[in-house]
């Protein structure tokens, strides 16, 4: 069941969710395979915590790590990914259906890696969801920043 706080949002812009079997989306590549898309076009949403105490959300292409120089460079301080607990109390979202929609008080970054799709699928806040997405309404509705923090494809 999507969280309320997600619904009201997602209802608010005109965007729907695809519902999965529970527990059937909670990686990237088991997301693709659920929906039928490149992994790519999966947007995880990733919780940090810099070396200054900040959480910030970073919404990035399913397929790529996080660069640790390009990160330090984007948020000025080294970070760490955040714990399970650390993004569940910060997030209200369990790893595997963190969401960037709902989320207050910390700083959101879109990768620009996700702009090459024309649709992109975040979670809804469960770890069995996706909603489909042009990069620049979710850039629109989360209020992200765009950065570049992948590592770049071999």
């Amino acid at each position: 069941m999507i969280p309320h706080k997600v619904k009201s949002i997602l209802d608010a812009h005109q965007l729907s969710a695809l519902l999965f079997e529970p527990g059937s989306t909670p990686t990237s590549e088991l997301a693709a395979a659920q929906i039928n898309c490149a992994v790519g076009q999966i947007a995880k949403s990733m919780l940090f915590k810099g070396k200054d105490g900040a959480f910030r959300l970073f919404v990035c292409p399913g397929d790529r790590r996080i660069d640790n120089k390009k990160l330090k460079n984007t948020i000025g301080v080294k970070a760490r990914m955040a714990t399970a607990d650390e993004t569940y109390d910060i997030t209200g979202f369990k790893p595997g259906g963190v969401c960037p929609f709902g989320i207050e008080a910390i700083d959101i970054f879109i990768d620009v890696g996700l702009s090459s799709y024309s649709t992109i699928y975040p979670a809804a806040g469960t770890d069995a969801s996706g909603v489909p997405v042009s990069f620049d309404q979710l850039k629109q509705v989360i209020q992200a920043s765009e950065c570049d923090v992948m590592m770049e494809t071999v």
